[in-house]
C-alpha cells in the first residue's frame, strides 16, 4: 500500500510531487534542495551550507516516516558543478559514517532555482 509522506519541517515540494512515498517497507524520498523551510530561502553560503540542508531536509522526512539515516540505502546527489564533489562528500560524510548507502554523484546542467546542490534518497526497513 502506498503511503505519501510530509513533513512540515521539510520544504514543501514545488511541483506536482511528493516529499516521499512510502511502499512495501521502503521510503523514496524526492531530490531535496537546500530550502530551509521556515524562511523559504535557500541555505545562505555556498556548497557546503547547501548540502547540510539538503541533508537535513532529508532527516526531517526520515523522521517523519520513522526511518534515520542508518535505514539509508541508495543516495543520488546532483551538482551543478563537479568542482563541488569534494565539499559535498565532506559534508556528506558527516551523516553516514559506517555501513554508507550505496551512491551516485554526479553533475548536472543545472538544477532547479539556481541550487548548488539536490539530493534524492533511498531508505528500507
Amino acid at each position: 500500500m502506498k503511503k505519501v509522506i510530509n513533513s512540515p519541517k521539510a520544504p514543501k515540494a514545488i511541483g506536482p510531487y511528493s516529499q516521499a512515498i512510502e511502499v512495501n517497507g521502503t521510503l523514496y524520498i524526492s531530490g531535496q534542495l537546500p530550502i530551509d523551510a521556515s524562511t523559504g530561502k535557500f541555505a545562505e553560503g555556498g556548497i557546503k551550507e547547501q548540502t547540510e540542508q539538503a541533508l537535513k531536509n532529508i532527516g526531517y522526512i526520515l523522521e517523519e516516516a520513522g526511518y534515520s539515516f542508518r535505514d539509508v540505502v541508495k543516495s543520488t546527489c546532483l551538482l551543478s558543478d563537479i568542482a563541488d564533489f569534494a565539499a559535498m562528500n565532506e559534508v556528506y560524510a558527516k551523516y553516514y559514517t559506517q555501513d554508507c548507502p550505496a551512491r551516485a554523484a554526479f553533475a548536472v546542467k543545472s538544477l532547479p532555482m539556481g541550487a548548488l546542490v539536490e539530493i534524492e534518497t533511498i531508505a528500507a526497513k
